[in-house]
């Protein structure tokens, strides 16, 4: 059985609750594939509303999902 980074799992955690506000235990209810797409989806989101850091320094909204 593999286990999910713990350092990974926190930094999905504070992406989503940073944006959206959410309490750590709605979060940590969401299975790892949701809390990846919800990640991805905010990505998006900031991309769109600030294309200027396209080519800049990477960051956490570069955060992609997984399989």
């Amino acid at each position: 059985m593999k286990l999910y980074p713990e350092e990974e799992l926190y930094r999905e955690m504070a992406f989503i609750s940073y944006y959206f506000h959410w309490s750590s235990e709605e979060v940590m209810a969401l299975d790892h594939m949701a809390r990846r797409r919800w990640c991805s989806e905010i990505s998006t989101i900031n991309k769109s509303l600030s294309p200027e850091k396209k080519s800049k320094e990477k960051s956490i909204l570069d955060m992609k999902p997984t399989r």
